[in-house]
């Protein structure tokens, strides 16, 4: 199995990314946009989330197909990204038609970032702009790190961020992550900079350190700096229903679980959305591998995000690069 050529969730092809960040407010917004419309699944094991029209994505639920799926930060305010997606989106006709009207469909996902270090005094809220230029962006290169909704993001005792990362299958399947890293758990071991994604590194993507033996006590958290969640995208280019989407969704969940300790808790949103292109037909053997290689891509672009994520005014926490580069 290889990467992408660029080792990035537009490597599906038939997607394009767009992002978006305010530094002065530390935040930002991230979306995910099909060239046409994508079947798409969700799925949330964390105890806090936020989201926008994740129940049209219920396998029972008449849509069938979305838009754009929009990561922001902002918390409960950042849903409001998803707005601006949608004016471009239509502005660009594009949308389920309605009785006659078009109406993009565009779920979304938020996390807590408001307790940053930036400015969060507006006067009116900024999302759906921001979401509207992150549409607007949108293309085949996905900056990493302190970008779009992973510009304000933290993880126990390090910055967090934007991560990407791809794989392809023997068959010639493409899979992909992307992800804003924003957990109340860490993505490194112990004290020290290696990743918990370690295992599952391809080509020495971030930094090539190595596995590190799991200490043995009370994992390492962020409570005493409120502002949690992990909010990811894993997509594909095989052909998926709206029950299989969901079912990559659920298995990327391991890929989380793999590269933060501890995830999924009562504090965080944890959330993945799961999202098909349509435009190769799965083998036997790629239905058993899809869920494995999307959470395998998930943990590497979890690592990602911390990895390159850069330092800025009045951080909560060093950068990995700062504290170990």
């Amino acid at each position: 199995m290889r990467t992408g050529t660029r080792n990035a969730i537009t490597d599906v092809p038939g997607l394009g990314v767009g992002q978006a960040s305010d530094t002065t407010l530390k935040s930002g917004v991230t979306v995910l946009v099909g060239d046409a419309p994508m079947v798409a699944g969700v799925h949330v094991m964390g105890g806090a989330p936020g989201t926008r029209e994740t129940d049209l994505l219920r396998p029972d639920a008449t849509v069938s197909e979305v838009d754009a799926l929009v990561l922001s930060g902002g918390s409960a305010f950042g849903l409001d990204a998803a707005s601006g997606v949608m004016e471009g989106l239509r502005r660009d006709g594009r949308g389920f038609d309605a009785a006659g009207h078009l109406v993009p469909i565009v779920p979304g996902a938020i996390l807590f970032d408001l307790a940053n270090g930036g400015d969060k005094d507006w006067a009116a809220n900024p999302y759906a702009a921001l979401g509207r230029a992150a549409y607007e962006a949108r293309g085949a290169e996905v900056a990493l790190g302190t970008a779009g909704a992973g510009t304000g993001a933290t993880v126990a005792g390090l910055k967090g961020g934007i991560g990407s990362a791809s794989a392809v299958l023997p068959s010639g399947v493409t899979v992909g992550a992307l992800v804003a890293v924003n957990a109340l758990g860490q993505v490194t071991v112990g004290d020290g900079p290696r990743f918990w994604a370690a295992p599952f590194e391809m080509n020495g993507e971030f930094g090539g350190l190595g596995v590190e033996t799991a200490p043995f006590g009370t994992p390492r958290t962020k409570l005493d700096s409120p502002g949690n969640t992990t909010i990811a995208i894993v997509a594909t280019d095989a052909i998926l229903t709206k029950a299989s989407a969901t079912r990559m969704a659920v298995a990327a969940h391991d890929g989380m679980a793999r590269a933060i300790v501890p995830s999924h808790t009562p504090m965080d949103g944890d959330l993945v959305f799961a999202a098909s292109t349509g435009l190769k037909t799965l083998t036997p053997e790629d239905q058993l591998l899809l869920g494995h290689v999307a959470a395998t891509c998930l943990a590497r672009a979890i690592a990602r995000g911390i990895y390159h994520a850069t330092a800025a005014p009045n951080d909560p926490f060093p950068t990995w690069a700062t504290r170990f580069g």
